[in-house]
Order: C-alpha cells, then sequence, then structure tokens
C-alpha cells in the first residue's frame, strides 16, 4: 500500500524554522516528481515547492525563494523541506506529493499534477505567530 507520510509541522515565531519530512514507500508506479504544496484556510492548494527525483532540480514559489529549501534523500525514500526566515503568511497545511508526471515547474503554477497519478500525504499542520 503506497503511503506518503508527512511530519516536522509545529507552531514556531516568525523568524524561526522547521523541518518537515515525508517518508514514502509502496509506489505501484514510477515518481518523476515530488513536491511539498500548501492550502491555507480559505484559499486554494498552492505549491511551494518540487524536485524532479531524477536528476534533481529544484523549483520553488517566488514566495518562498531564498528561504526554503527541497531536497531527497533517496536511500531513505524521505522529502525534505528546509524552511527558514518563516513568515506569518507561510501558516497553512502543508502536503507532501509523487507524482508521475515531469512537469515539476508547472505545478508550482497550477497547485497539482492535474490528471497525473499523483499521491498525497495527509498533511502537516504550520502555524506561524508574529
Amino acid at each position: 500500500q503506497v503511503q506518503l507520510v508527512e511530519s516536522g509541522g509545529g507552531s514556531v515565531q516568525a523568524g524561526g524554522s522547521l523541518r518537515l519530512s515525508c517518508a514514502s514507500f509502496g509506489y505501484t508506479y514510477i515518481t518523476y516528481c515530488m513536491g511539498w504544496f500548501r492550502q491555507a484556510p480559505g484559499k486554494e492548494r498552492e505549491g511551494v515547492a518540487t524536485i524532479y527525483t531524477i536528476g534533481g532540480s529544484t523549483y520553488y514559489a517566488d514566495s518562498v525563494k531564498g528561504r526554503f529549501t527541497i531536497s531527497q534523500d533517496n536511500t531513505k525514500n524521505t522529502l525534505y523541506l528546509q524552511m527558514n526566515s518563516l513568515k506569518p503568511e507561510d501558516t497553512a497545511m502543508y502536503y507532501c506529493a509523487a507524482s508521475s508526471s515531469v512537469y515539476c515547474n508547472s505545478a508550482l503554477r497550477t497547485g497539482g499534477f492535474g490528471s497525473y497519478n499523483t499521491y498525497w500525504g495527509q498533511g502537516t499542520q504550520v502555524t506561524v505567530s508574529s
């Protein structure tokens, strides 16, 4: 059974840091693109950062460039999101995703992978207070 399990969320003051982890296992198809997405109450889901699993090319939303870093550890089947200099507007539920899509960059703009096979985690809450 495929599972994506996120951890590392929590509450932090503005300027603080958090590191999200996403452990994955049980894939039934090849996943070329993994990423982090977030959704705040009353807002649509948005892309935060994605990574092409073959080669490691990374892509970031403009709002997090220079503050967040996405990385993967293939030996542990784990995806990470290091979040520094957090702002109150970063408050949201953060979701990990793994997709058969190769369009990692466009997934940031659309907030997902369209009709491509995609696994989603259950989400982890990040709350940043001012």
